[in-house]
């Protein structure tokens, strides 16, 4: 799967991710974000949420989303970065 086509499901269900998982923003970092993914390559996606969720709320939206993608999204809420990692995630990452 291209960018370009995760950009346009993920947009397609903005409204969904922000009333059923509280997501404010949203954007892609990693592999995708950088046209180096391979055919086995997970998505990377940002979250920026509303307030805080708990574990399970993530991994329900995790859920959600490898199965809207059809492929395995690791989510990370913006948050939660390692400080070792955030410059260059943020700087990445493509919002949608």
């Amino acid at each position: 799967m291209k960018l370009a086509d995760l950009e346009n499901i993920i947009k397609e269900h903005k409204n969904d991710l922000k009333q059923n998982f509280r997501v404010k923003d949203i954007g892609i970092f990693g592999s995708y974000a950088r046209n180096e993914q391979k055919d086995n390559s997970d998505v990377d996606i940002l979250v920026e949420l509303d307030e805080p969720v708990s574990l399970l709320g993530l991994v329900r939206l995790e859920n959600y989303l490898s199965d809207l993608l059809n492929i395995k999204a690791d989510i990370i809420p913006k948050n939660d970065i390692r400080p070792e990692l955030r410059d260059n995630i943020l700087e990445e990452t493509i919002y949608l």
